[in-house]
């Protein structure tokens, strides 16, 4: 029996991308979601698709932005009463603005959007469910799965990037102390770091207008959503005595944040069409 199957899985950033395709993945594997997102229409879209889809899986959701702790937290309390216990934490909101323009070129608005949904989020939301569910007195048992980046260890190579770049360190140094600080409980902290993915937020952060997106993409095929899905999936399945406590999963080109082999492509598109 798959591990996930009957689990309870709270999933934020769930109504798009990544996060819509994590989502379809774990309902196919059988788990109870509870999904955020601030868009009330997409979630009840893909709400009603996953129980149209997979009978017997339960499905619940919150538009709520992850920013406000409140919010947060009163979410997070109803669907505890709502659903029962969570067994899984998935951060994966996520928010790149501004781009390409270089950090003293930025809206101070969207400095502080950045921090308060890349930064504040993963903490409040984490901090709610470890207080409503993971960590109370009667039980202290979960795995926090955060969603971050292979641009949390290396700087990107196009501008635009240094709130970014920023937040995701900072997340990766979040789950790094909060592993150790939950030791004494049977929670597990794991991150997952995607590398380039074919995604409109992967659009947004490099540029629509100037053909940065194009030449960033040259030569090789993305990551989709379904291939982070499906590596959540991996780390998720994995037995409770064991934590795949950090895995990357990039494009095989994708030799580095600054090395991409644009000639990936060309050499495999007969491998590919066999």
């Amino acid at each position: 029996m798959p591990a996930l199957k009957g689990q309870l899985v709270l999933l934020t950033g769930a109504s798009m991308g990544i996060g819509a395709a994590i989502a379809r993945s774990l309902a196919a594997s059988g788990a109870n979601l509870a999904l955020f997102s601030r868009s009330d229409d997409k979630l009840q879209a893909l709400a009603e698709e996953i129980k149209s889809a997979h009978e017997g899986v339960k499905v619940t959701y919150r538009a709520v932005d992850v920013g406000d702790h409140e919010a947060v937290d009163n979410a997070v309390a109803s669907v505890v009463k709502e659903m029962g216990e969570i067994d899984v934490l998935i951060n994966n909101a996520g928010l790149a603005l501004g781009a390409p323009n270089a950090f003293p070129d930025l809206k101070i608005t969207d400095i502080i959007t950045m921090n308060n949904t890349n930064i504040n989020g993963y903490m409040f939301v984490t901090y709610s469910v470890l207080n409503h569910s993971m960590r109370t007195p009667s039980r202290h048992t979960g795995t926090i799965l955060n969603i971050t980046s292979t641009t949390a260890l290396e700087a990107p190579p196009f501008p635009g990037e240094a709130v970014y770049h920023a937040n995701k360190a900072c997340q990766e140094g979040f789950t790094n102390a909060l592993r150790n600080e939950l030791c004494g409980t049977d929670i597990r902290v794991l991150a997952l770091r995607p590398g380039v993915v074919g995604t409109h937020f992967h659009r947004q952060r490099v540029g629509f207008d100037d053909g940065m997106y194009d030449d960033f993409m040259d030569g090789y095929r993305p990551l989709v959503p379904e291939d982070v899905a499906e590596s959540a999936i991996y780390m998720l399945n994995a037995p409770m005595s064991v934590s795949i406590k950090a895995l990357d999963v990039v494009p095989s080109a994708q030799r580095s944040l600054t090395v991409f082999d644009r000639e990936w492509s060309k050499r495999n598109e007969k491998k590919d069409a066999i």
